[in-house]
């Protein structure tokens, strides 16, 4: 081997044992063995050699090359292990540990309210019955015994829909449809989401409502009152304050509603009253042109009814000030009811 090929390897063994990492190894591979690098410039400068030193001197630029790709090859191995065991004892992986706990979705505090509701009245003898959101005048309003120019007609009260039909405002139509179609007694609730054409920081123009209807012989003022004031403990607790307070609504007469004490005083809660003897007259034609007599004669049959803010129950039961605040998806207000 000439001189200037063994001060080459004297060059590359010391190089070498100096190269930490990757990049310094792939720098050293260009050095020596790139386009430019100093054994492939070597083995150029072959022309200038004697037509007989020729062979051998290739011969051993090659063997110096397969050389030098193998301790290369040997020290690139080495240092990937030795990156892949710094990065293990860096990042250790404790398996025995518990894993990260994933958060798991939950139902709206609005839905977790009404089901509430719906169980205290369950477990007072209510049916649940659902009815259709878009309803015609004469269930959301005529049947329910509102005049012609009741305020809850105009526009800036209802959502009118352009064949004349409308979202609902309520969800008494329900109860219209319930005794069009079956015989009393009845004793249902319908939960639902009705709409009224109002927004502020206590109304939506979508929200929740629960209805109640209880019909039958000998239905009184006192079983209302009996049903509510033991709904509102189930709701309120066992030591919740109850007062009535004299009110109006187009369907019910007498009609009242309730109140809860709270931190801040009296807070309405819910409007109720008995069945008005119109309401009963109404639904006793939708039997009698059938061709069948009515099962809802005012002077044989009475009930009563009431209907309850799902959202006005909430706000109460968790402090909530602005309704808003439920329909805002933010995940910080929605964590706290998981």
């Amino acid at each position: 081997m000439t001189e200037d090929l063994q001060s080459i390897e004297r060059d590359f063994s010391q190089s070498l044992e100096q190269v930490k990492n990757l990049k310094e190894l792939e720098e050293l591979r260009v050095r020596f063995l790139g386009k430019k690098g100093t054994l492939t410039l070597s083995l150029r400068s072959i022309g200038s050699l004697p037509a007989s030193e020729r062979p051998g001197f290739g011969e051993e630029v090659n063997q110096l090359r397969r050389s030098f790709e193998d301790s290369l090859t040997k020290q690139k191995s080495k240092l990937e292990d030795d990156a892949i065991s710094q990065s293990l004892s860096q990042n250790c992986l404790d398996v025995t540990m518990p894993g990260r706990k994933r958060s798991g979705g939950s139902l709206h505090p609005l839905r977790q309210v009404e089901n509430e509701l719906v169980k205290a009245f369950q477990s007072l003898g209510f049916s649940v019955e659902t009815g259709p959101e878009i309803e015609t005048d004469f269930y959301n309003f005529e049947a329910l015994n509102f005049p012609q120019d009741h305020p809850a007609r105009d526009m800036q009260d209802t959502f009118f829909l352009s064949d004349g039909r409308v979202l609902r405002t309520h969800t008494s139509p329900v109860q219209v449809r319930l005794m069009e179609s079956k015989k009393p007694p009845l004793q249902v609730i319908v939960p639902g989401r009705v709409y009224r054409h109002d927004s502020d920081v206590t109304h939506s123009p979508v929200f929740h409502q629960v209805e109640g209807l209880c019909v039958g012989p000998d239905v009184s003022f006192a079983h209302l009152k009996g049903s509510l004031e033991a709904f509102v403990k189930m709701i309120f607790g066992s030591n919740a304050k109850v007062r009535f307070r004299p009110s109006f609504f187009p369907f019910t007469e007498p009609s009242a509603e309730i109140d809860v004490m709270g931190p801040k005083g009296w807070m309405e809660i819910l409007g109720c009253g008995m069945v008005d003897p119109n309401v009963f007259q109404k639904v006793g034609a939708s039997w009698e042109e059938r061709g069948e007599d009515s099962p809802y004669d005012p002077e044989e049959i009475s009930g009563f009814a009431f209907g309850i803010g799902v959202e006005r129950i909430a706000m109460i039961l968790h402090g909530i000030d602005n309704i808003k605040s439920f329909y805002e998806n933010d995940q910080r207000f929605l964590s706290q009811f998981v």
